[in-house]
């Protein structure tokens, strides 16, 4: 009798011990990362935007928001990039999937998806213990093998193109993705939720994921990927509704006004100047009034979305305070990309007749089921606001994107004005976590991190996360950058730019109105030294 109560006294003292570890375990952070899709720097109120977005006003009075952080010019090379840690030309989107030109295909780099040269941070946040959800937006592989579902997450709802309806009806933007591919759980589904908006739907489904497993002590990592606010633009009542009237002074006026709160905020120094519309972009008051009520038009639509994203985030904030999770959940929101600089016609073969012949574009139906407008460079660069130019190029309207960070150990109410790079978010996730980053995932090896963690931005302990000295560098579609301390060097290629490198300081003159390379030489030729070895090293393939 004596032995087997002692038996059972070490059976009790063994399972407190496991206890006592599981609560040791359980006190590491959730992580919910938010991104949105074609978001311009200024389009939210913490960066000087006239949009209402209190959740995300209150995300940067809690937190801290960068004024210098960078991403690709385009979706699924920053998308690549976000998820692994390493250059998009390393992680296989060297260029998006549906633009590799006929030299391109085949090439390390270019797979058109996530490769396996890398693990994606759902790969190694799983593999440490964390339970890992995707609702939104992937467009990093659509078939079989390349799902999110096949690349660590545990739950998925995902659209797997580059965009679509926010509607129910699957209508894709260009002809090659209608109707658009949507996939949950590692499989390919046919119908959506008969109440489907894509904002809500991801939030509805993303909550759902997490209630599931909530009370099992086991952390979370949460990707919420809006599609908003990318076109087409739509968005349902009370948004659709909310902005009328806003935008009928013009792109102009409104880019004055972002520019001019924008220093009011801090974010650009007091003396920087505005930057120049490009000459392709007709000045509002040489529009006809049917274009200008059109493309205001085009504009209260785009900040109703921006504004119904800020209010379904704000939904999954509240869902982790009513359930005890808030405080102890980092959070972080981010674009993928500058403002969308095209119109619904400019996207390949968008054109088609038949392809035409499925939407309803009649002015009444904008921002309706069935209709298919995007707001074009005019509203895209007064989306930029005091930066220059936009999404598909390496202006800063294209590659300068918001960040924003809060959760345990990340100070309230700061500003980093650090220069940093998307792919320092996955090493920095890990270093918050001490989650140890592996040398392979499921047997396979996989290449080391390029970006490096953010947090003595974050504890205060460095004022820089890149030293003046070092390299920092970018290419997509043939768009170059390079960036050394404050100064970047660039080229930007047509339509949108004229193919010549040229050198600002970025810095000083964000909206790049002085091209420094007549008077800096020396400097402007070490950057594009720079830029061929980055070229080199990473496997850049130009198109032919």
């Amino acid at each position: 009798m004596v032995s087997i109560r002692f038996q059972t006294i070490n059976i009790l003292l063994c399972a407190l011990v496991c206890l006592a570890d599981s609560a040791i375990a359980d006190d590491r952070p959730n992580i919910l990362l938010v991104m949105a899709d074609d978001l311009g720097w200024t389009d939210i109120g913490p960066y000087g935007g006239e949009i209402e977005t209190p959740n995300l006003e209150a995300l940067a009075a809690e937190g801290i928001l960068f004024t210098d952080f960078h991403a690709s010019v385009s979706c699924s090379p920053t998308r690549a990039m976000l998820m692994s840690g390493n250059d998009n030309h390393i992680a296989g989107l060297g260029t998006m999937g549906e633009i590799l030109a006929p030299n391109q295909v085949g090439q390390p780099g270019y797979e058109g998806h996530l490769n396996n040269r890398v693990a994606s941070i759902a790969e190694v946040l799983g593999a440490a213990g964390y339970h890992t959800y995707m609702a939104g937006k992937w467009h990093l592989g659509h078939s079989e093998g390349t799902l999110p579902f096949d690349r660590g997450f545990d739950s998925t709802f995902t659209l797997l193109v580059g965009g679509a309806s926010h509607w129910g009806d699957r209508l894709g933007i260009l002809p090659m993705d209608d109707p658009a591919l949507y996939a949950e759980n590692g499989k390919l589904i046919e119908t959506l939720p008969e109440d489907f908006y894509s904002s809500q739907t991801y939030v509805d489904l993303l909550i759902e994921a997490i209630r599931s497993n909530h009370g099992d002590g086991v952390p979370f990592f949460g990707y919420l990927a809006f599609t908003a606010p990318h076109d087409p633009l739509q968005v349902p009542e009370p948004w659709l509704s909310k902005y009328s009237g806003r935008y009928d002074r013009g792109y102009e006026a409104l880019r004055e006004e972002r520019w001019s709160s924008a220093k009011a905020l801090g974010l650009v120094p007091e003396n920087a100047p505005p930057p120049n519309f490009l000459s392709m972009i007709e000045p509002w008051n040489k529009l006809s009034e049917e274009d200008r009520t059109t493309e205001a038009r085009g504009m209260e639509i785009y900040a109703g979305m921006v504004d119904a994203m800020d209010y379904h985030f704000g939904r999954v904030v509240d869902f982790l305070g009513d359930i005890g999770e808030l405080e102890n959940t980092i959070i972080v929101f981010l674009s993928d990309n500058g403002s969308n600089p095209f119109y619904s016609a400019d996207y390949p073969d968008a054109d088609d007749p038949e392809f035409v012949s499925k939407f309803d574009h009649s002015f009444q139906n904008l921002g309706h089921p069935g209709s298919n407008y995007a707001y074009g460079p005019g509203f895209a660069s007064a989306s930029s606001g005091p930066i220059d130019r936009f999404k598909l190029t390496v202006g800063e309207g294209g590659i300068r994107v918001p960040l924003i960070l809060s959760g345990p150990g990340i100070p309230e109410g700061a500003k980093a004005h650090a220069f940093a790079y998307v792919w320092d978010i996955l090493p920095t996730l890990l270093d918050l976590t001490g989650v140890e980053y592996p040398d392979s995932i499921d047997g396979r090896p996989i290449l080391p991190l390029r970006g490096r963690t953010m947090k003595p931005l974050l504890n205060g302990s460095s004022k820089v996360l890149y030293q003046p000295d070092e390299f920092v560098g970018g290419e997509m579609n043939g768009d170059k950058w390079m960036r050394q301390g404050g100064y970047k060097a660039m080229l930007v290629t047509p339509p949108y730019g004229d193919g010549v490198w040229r050198l600002y300081n970025v810095v000083e003159d964000p909206g790049e109105t002085r091209d420094l390379a007549v008077e800096m030489p020396d400097l402007l030729e070490k950057l594009r030294v720079a830029w061929d070895d980055y070229a080199e090293e990473v496997g850049v393939v130009a198109a032919e």
